[in-house]
């Protein structure tokens, strides 16, 4: 491959069902390798399974690729030079490559059953020959012959002609290496099968060959398949692309990963609350470094650095806290606008605490919430319960534990009556976080009281709960009605 080629690369999922994680780091490799080489990336539909591929399948791949921000050059919705980018309408240009190789005797027509292979399967095993592949016993028809067959009727395989002087198959691997396969333990393998459909070993090659792709960044599940790919390549005269082939995902137990591990589709992380920047600049480290230090890596980064001698042959290992850390470190550094906008008012939206077509306050309010629940939030979904207590009004759900251990105690009313008396001292305009810090922050040492007893007690009161956002900004959120309102609703559980 030249070193002037321009850069092709391509992602094919076949739309058996949802974009899982493999395949998303995948196409994000696929994707970013483009980007860095100022090259060109597809997307290419490979739904040659009848029985499995489904068109709600291809959609939920699209949905998923745009989700990520995996932009495509050529494919599906944005089309290209060399379409058709869906395998099953290319069905007439795998006819034509299969049958210019019959006619050029590189691939001939084969009409041994199912039973006649299996009977030459079990001959060999008995005869503990080295090679019990299939015997080539249609290799040697005469061609004319075989026509004949073909044109009366008769069931047929196309099966491509190793050529039986081929020597070792070397794959040049940019990540593993030199990688060598023993040509003579390939069989004359199947490129047509009897009911017209390609085998995939045909089918991609074809279409890689025809969209002058450069270089095959894929999974090493399909490092066994590239010998017969690359006699497919030989046999079309078309040049050999660059193969590299990257490592499985494991879950924690070091197996695979799989469902069993938890959630698997990327619909199931973005439908989670992960932001799509967080969840690609993970999985982009399954496997790949940019130093080895550096963890949070912008899309921009990647675009513009990420190459194959930083990938490693090693399997990566899923780690859920490290990308929840991510995600948080994603949405921590949006600004407040940014936040509000994108994470908090959609997910109140979704909880029904807000109205998409009329929100229940300024965009200043959401921004404040936004400020204080920013480095508080792992996942999007969890600024719902963080915000549920500005929504209750005068009906606010308190926590038991904390009602318990926070305002059912002796000298609490005397807390709340601080606080009220306080609060009730600063009019609305001059309600704000800062001003009402402020009128709290001597209490404590004016009651001779514990600080951190004092405050819980008011959070209880205010918020329902201990845990609760910083009090001067909840305060403002509520407002100077309401806010004092549950002071007094209070009193009656420190009574208790």
């Amino acid at each position: 491959m030249s070193n002037t080629t321009p850069v092709r690369v391509r992602f094919a999922p076949s739309p058996t069902g949802k974009l899982h994680i493999g395949g998303a780091r995948t196409a994000i490799y696929n994707w970013a390798f483009a980007r860095a080489h100022g090259g060109t990336f597809i997307l290419r539909i490979d739904d040659t399974d009848p029985t499995r591929s489904t068109d709600e399948n291809t959609q939920i791949i699209l949905r998923a690729m745009r989700w990520l921000g995996l932009d495509w050059d050529e494919g599906p919705e944005v089309g290209g030079d060399y379409g058709p980018y869906w395998q099953t309408e290319r069905l007439d240009i795998y006819r034509d490559a299969a049958q210019r190789l019959v006619d050029e005797g590189k691939a001939y027509y084969c009409f041994c059953t199912p039973q006649k292979l299996e009977e030459d399967r079990k001959a060999a095993q008995q005869r503990h020959d080295s090679f019990q592949g299939y015997q080539r016993t249609c290799r040697h028809l005469d061609p004319a012959q075989a026509r004949k067959r073909v044109e009366a009727g008769e069931p047929y395989t196309i099966r491509i002609k190793v050529p039986e002087e081929r020597g070792d198959v070397v794959i040049h691997d940019a990540v593993h290496g030199d990688v060598t396969f023993n040509a003579k333990e390939l069989d004359d393998f199947i490129l047509f099968r009897s009911d017209g459909t390609p085998t995939y070993n045909f089918a991609t090659v074809v279409d890689d060959a025809d969209m002058r792709i450069t270089h095959i960044i894929r999974g090493d599940d399909h490092l066994s398949n590239t010998p017969r790919q690359v006699m497919v390549y030989e046999a079309l005269g078309a040049p050999i692309p660059t193969f590299a082939h990257i490592s499985m995902i494991l879950g924690a137990d070091g197996k695979k990963l799989s469902k069993r591990h938890g959630a698997t589709s990327v619909e199931e992380y973005r439908d989670g609350g992960y932001d799509s920047d967080a969840f690609v600049n993970y999985l982009a480290l399954l496997g790949w470094a940019l130093d080895g230090q550096t963890t949070i890596i912008p899309r921009k980064v990647l675009a513009e650095q990420f190459s194959l001698d930083h990938v490693s042959k090693n399997p990566a290992t899923f780690d859920q806290a490290k990308l929840d850390w991510i995600n948080g470190e994603y949405l921590a550094a949006k600004t407040d606008a940014d936040f509000a906008r994108e994470v908090l008012i959609p997910q109140l939206i979704a909880a029904g605490l807000e109205k998409e077509d009329e929100l229940a306050h300024p965009q200043a309010w959401y921004e404040l919430l936004a400020s204080i629940l920013k480095p508080r939030t792992k996942l999007a979904p969890e600024v719902v319960e963080k915000s549920r207590f500005l929504y209750e009004g005068t009906n606010l759900s308190y926590d038991e534990k904390s009602v318990a251990k926070n305002l059912a105690k002796e000298g609490t009313l005397t807390y709340l009556q601080a606080a009220y008396n306080a609060l009730a001292a600063i009019d609305a305009h001059e309600w704000t976080a800062a001003t009402l810090d402020e009128a709290l922050a001597p209490l404590p040492e004016q009651l001779e009281a514990n600080k951190r007893k004092f405050y819980a007690a008011v959070r209880v009161a205010e918020c329902g709960n201990q845990v609760s956002p910083p009090m001067g900004e909840s305060l403002q959120l509520l407002g100077r009605d309401l806010a004092l309102t549950r002071l007094e609703q209070s009193y009656k559980l420190a009574q208790a």
